[in-house]
């Protein structure tokens, strides 16, 4: 099976497989930047940083 097209198969599925790993997790990691801008915005709210009106304008801006 390893002679010849056999290693570009088993090539290709190494290759296959770390695009599908990477994928996953820059995913997730996409996922959570979004989560944590707005956590630290309700974070800065509940420590009386900003106000009312700057936090549900900037929770708007974030697309909240």
């Amino acid at each position: 099976m390893f002679h010849g097209l056999g290693w570009l198969i088993l090539l290709a599925l190494v290759i296959g497989g770390a695009v599908l790993v990477v994928r996953a997790l820059g995913h997730d990691g996409a996922r959570a930047t979004g989560s944590s801008a707005l956590a630290r915005l309700e974070e800065r709210y509940a420590n009386g940083e900003i106000d009312r009106d700057e936090f549900l304008q900037k929770k708007k801006d974030l697309g909240r």
